[in-house]
């Protein structure tokens, strides 16, 4: 698989080219761990605020509702059962926490196979920078078709770095356009688009940042162990 990627400019015309560290972009994908990262992190985003009263938490007199004998009826011991009316709920849902444990090489291993699987279909793209003016007329339009350029698939990912505010600005109210920072991109806004774009400072941030410095390091010293023996 060719870890090399074109750069293009706004206008689609190709001002150089990038090779791709191969122990982020070309790792084997662990369709498994990619999921129950995902689900981990869909699970830490659920509030788990719910809750249903149980009986001894319901307004209500603690009166017997009717007589214990000689109505025809089941026999009652108060109107605040689950049984009654406006009762308390049985074994209903209380406040609680879904968080998964997922450790950190984990998380990274589950972001680092899916995006060599996006660039094994060559959904990997590089913009050299997307062009943001506030004072052009259309500038949104500009933004938008300049990273529109690599594909015309529904789902498409931005990473952009934490200096380009003004792009970021830009382009956050494209409805078809995904934005993200490059040291907040996961497994789960991979696996979900199509196509990923990096801006060039985005990718370099991406690269650069300390988890997947430490991670390159790391597999750089294992290569090197290999070698050696």
């Amino acid at each position: 698989m060719s870890l090399t990627v074109e750069v293009k400019d706004a206008a689609g015309k190709k001002v150089g080219t990038v090779n791709l560290p191969a122990e982020i972009f070309d790792v084997q994908t662990n369709v498994p761990l990619i999921h129950q990262v995902v689900v981990a992190q869909l699970a830490a985003a659920r509030a788990g605020t719910h809750k249903a009263k149980t009986r001894a938490e319901v307004s209500g007199t603690g009166k017997k509702p009717f007589k214990q004998k000689g109505t025809g009826r089941a026999r009652q011991g108060s109107v605040r059962a689950p049984l009654q009316r406006h009762g308390g709920v049985s074994h209903g849902p209380v406040p609680r926490t879904y968080e998964q444990r997922t450790p950190k090489k984990m998380i990274q291993a589950a972001l680092k196979g899916a995006l060599s699987d996006r660039q094994r279909t060559d959904r990997i793209h590089l913009l050299d920078q997307v062009p943001a003016n506030k004072e052009i007329a259309g500038s949104t339009q500009l933004a938008i078709n300049a990273v529109r350029q690599f594909s015309d698939r529904k789902k498409l990912l931005v990473v952009l770095s934490r200096s380009e505010d003004l792009a970021w600005r830009t382009l956050r109210n494209a409805d078809d356009i995904h934005l993200i920072v490059s040291d907040q991109l996961n497994a789960y806004d991979v696996v979900g688009s199509d196509d990923v774009v990096f801006s060039q400072s985005g990718l370099n941030e991406f690269i650069s940042g300390p988890a997947m410095r430490a991670s390159a390091v790391a597999h750089e010293s294992e290569v090197t162990e290999g070698v050696s023996a």
